[in-house]
């Protein structure tokens, strides 16, 4: 949540920002609301203070002063009575709105009003170059008899598959080595809770705004998150950390879920729009600072680059432009993989700076050394996501029979197996 304090400091900033971003929100309706709800809030505590001082006052007057006092009394209490719910309502409504507020974006994040627009900061590595007519994943994948979609479909409904013989053995290999590689650099290994109450929904800027691509179970009240920085953010709320413990580095493995709304008829065949995945989080809890978190960007940002880098695969960086920036993002970088199927670079990662805007929402802070409390700075990252990362790797390592060669990193997580023989052909 934002500071209001910087609000009432800056109105016209956030305008911009929610230009840009293109949220919808009434700035001016939230400045009205919270001058009303103080004007009101010190109205009541004055009420309060002239009651208090009445109830001392009563017992040692007599006669007509006393009776005064008593009537004023009552007039006093009903005010009180009066302006509390009021005061309630005018909170919770600003409360609301707040929630609707996007952090102001750096000022590096370009214009734009899609991914088209997104600025390409750099490129690892050339497009693979084929001497036969490639195949895309789904073909390779039924060759190699490592995914299974029509009986996915038939138990679970569109946007399902299965991995199974060393499909299956490949997503956990890349999930091995993708958390070898962070713990090496640092990280806390975490398998966390995939069904979360609202509170770290709300708390982490994922509701009210993306609340229709969430799943919901009504009985329970629970929400299957769609990545793992829900958690983990989430593992350390209403906490009061030591400025020494910082920064904290947590990974997380988990299954992810999104219903995908609003992408009917979009990249319907294959696996990469899906409705369940696997993904290893990478998520950054440091001290109040922008060149800190500045910082810790392109730490995370290096991490995921370095483990595409070790699946031999080629890819580009690229700055989101504000409308591709989220409600909470002060920055976010997308990695960016080729994928030869799709003939273009298609997303893999994304890197995200928040600020203190996770912080506020989940009441997590530090004290400094002077004894200061303040919110903390979060940060996260795809480290590696499936089955999206497996489109770029089979295609990419595929071999004219249809075999698929392993990337000499994963060997050592697929017992020394160096490819993927085919087992059937496609018809």
């Amino acid at each position: 949540m934002i500071d209001m304090a910087d609000i009432r400091q800056q109105p016209g900033a956030y305008r911009e920002a929610a230009r840009k971003k293109g949220y919808i929100v009434d700035i001016d309706r939230i400045v009205e609301l919270d001058r009303d709800f103080r004007q009101l809030q010190q109205e009541i505590q004055d009420l309060r203070t002239r009651r208090n001082q009445l109830s001392k006052d009563i017992p040692r007057l007599a006669g007509s002063e006393k009776e005064r006092a008593i009537v004023e009394g009552k007039e006093v209490r009903a005010r009180i009575s009066e302006g509390e719910p009021l005061l309630r309502r005018l909170e919770e409504e600003l409360r609301e709105l707040l929630l609707h507020v996007p952090s102001i974006p750096a000022p590096e994040v370009p214009e734009g009003e899609s991914e088209e627009d997104n600025e390409v900061v750099r490129v690892w590595g050339q497009p693979p170059r084929f001497d036969f007519e490639p195949r895309d994943h789904v073909d390779l994948g039924v060759m190699l008899d490592i995914i299974d979609i029509p009986r996915a479909v038939r138990m679970a409904g569109t946007r399902s598959y299965i991995l199974k013989n060393e499909g299956a053995r490949l997503e956990m290999a890349i999930m091995h080595m993708a958390m070898d590689m962070l713990v090496g650099r640092g990280f806390v290994p975490m398998i966390v809770p995939v069904m979360v109450r609202r509170e770290a929904m709300v708390g982490t800027g994922f509701f009210p705004v993306a609340e229709e691509d969430v799943y919901r179970m009504e009985k329970d009240e629970l929400y299957l998150v769609g990545t793992s920085e829900v958690s983990l953010v989430s593992y350390q709320a209403d906490e009061l950390l030591d400025e020494a413990d910082l920064p904290r580095y947590l990974a997380g493995f988990s299954a992810c879920f999104r219903r995908e709304a609003g992408t009917y008829g979009r990249d319907t065949r294959g696996l990469y729009r899906v409705h369940q995945f696997h993904k290893i989080e990478q998520v950054v809890i440091c001290k109040n600072d922008a060149e800190e978190s500045r910082r810790q960007h392109e730490f995370i940002l290096s991490n995921s680059e370095a483990i595409a880098r070790a699946l031999g695969l080629h890819y580009r960086v690229a700055l989101a432009c504000g409308k591709e920036t989220g409600l909470g993002q002060v920055r976010k970088h997308e990695i960016e993989t080729w994928m030869p199927s799709r003939g273009k670079y298609s997303e893999t990662h994304s890197c995200s700076t928040l600020h203190d805007f996770q912080a506020r929402r989940s009441n997590i802070r530090y004290r400094d050394r002077a004894g200061q409390v303040h919110y903390v700075h979060t940060l996260n990252n795809t480290a590696v996501a499936s089955p999206r990362i497996l489109i770029a790797l089979l295609e990419t390592h595929q071999n004219k029979d249809g075999g698929v060669a392993i990337p000499e990193a994963l060997r050592p997580y697929m017992g020394g197996m160096e490819r993927i023989e085919p087992r059937k052909k496609v018809s």
